[in-house]
């Protein structure tokens, strides 16, 4: 299954600009928002979260939250994706991978998840 999610950059910054580590803490985890350098990081953990909950077939909501949906950094500082165990046993998820890119005025994102 495959995820991909756009996000305007100037629109992640808008938010940020406006309500600060509150809208963050919206769909990042403490540790995850420890990893954001920028509104340009920020938006592209955004669109990595909301793919993957493409790739899952249910979308952020009562299924899947952000906060089921964990990133770190690998030590080379790739971007890595995990799920809760609830929702690895739920989809039956095997392995995921997780890219992330900036053009312009817009991060991107892909999720790959491979299932049983």
């Amino acid at each position: 299954m495959i995820g991909i999610d756009l996000i305007k950059l100037d629109r992640m910054k808008g938010s940020i600009e406006r309500f600060g580590d509150k809208f963050l803490q919206r769909f990042l985890s403490p540790t995850e928002i420890s990893l954001i350098k920028n509104y340009k990081n920020a938006a592209g953990f955004w669109a990595a979260k909301e793919d993957c909950s493409k790739a899952l077939g249910c979308g952020i909501g009562k299924e899947c939250g952000f906060h089921d949906i964990v990133l770190s950094k690998t030590p080379k500082g790739a971007p890595s994706i995990t799920l809760t165990q609830t929702l690895v046993n739920k989809y039956h998820i095997r392995a995921m991978s997780v890219s992330i890119t900036h053009d312009g005025n817009y991060a991107i994102a892909v999720v790959a998840i491979q299932t049983d």
